[in-house]
């Protein structure tokens, strides 16, 4: 549904996901992939990636805890959908993680050429999530823009009185 919101409410609404994908673009792609080129020689620096994002990631769900009681509905509205959203990534992570957790153990620590291979496929899943993520919260942020709250999050946390419907897409 599409709501009647003040302009500052909207761009309240927007920082979560903005956060979110400067998480998702910045850390895990621009920085992932430089650090990649750096990986033969400090493969301890790859650790960076994770560590910021969880960092972040925990940012947002403290701060998403927060604005039950300190944002208005609206902007309330918008930081769960990215707690949602962050949590469902941490699991990917958590996933990937032990993934190759299990590969090193396999491998005795000192992997071979076919174990790079099943680490590939450990970290596919994640970076396709970070892919399908990067989508979402783009839309997210264009519905904080335009005053929309998805249904899911009308059934979770109902309108209040006082605050004009637009439309009912």
């Amino acid at each position: 549904m599409r709501f009647d919101i003040p302009d500052q409410e909207r761009a309240g609404a927007r920082h979560p996901h903005e956060i979110f994908l400067i998480n998702l673009i910045v850390n895990h792609i621009l920085i992932f992939v430089s650090l990649m080129g750096m990986a033969t020689s400090y493969p301890l620096l790859l650790l960076v990636v994770p560590v910021a994002s969880v960092l972040i990631l925990g940012y947002l769900l403290i701060r998403a805890r927060r604005s039950l009681t300190s944002e208005p509905w609206f902007v309330k509205c918008h930081w769960q959908i990215c707690a949602r959203r962050s949590m469902f990534f941490i699991i990917m992570l958590a996933i990937m993680a032990a993934a190759i957790v299990i590969i090193l153990l396999i491998s005795g620590g000192d992997p071979k050429p076919q174990h790079y291979a099943f680490g590939g496929v450990a970290i596919l899943p994640t970076m396709l999530t970070v892919l399908v993520l990067i989508i979402m919260e783009s839309d997210a942020m264009n519905q904080a823009r335009q005053g929309i709250v998805p249904d899911s999050m009308l059934e979770r946390y109902p309108k209040p009185d006082g605050i004009p419907v637009l439309s009912e897409d």
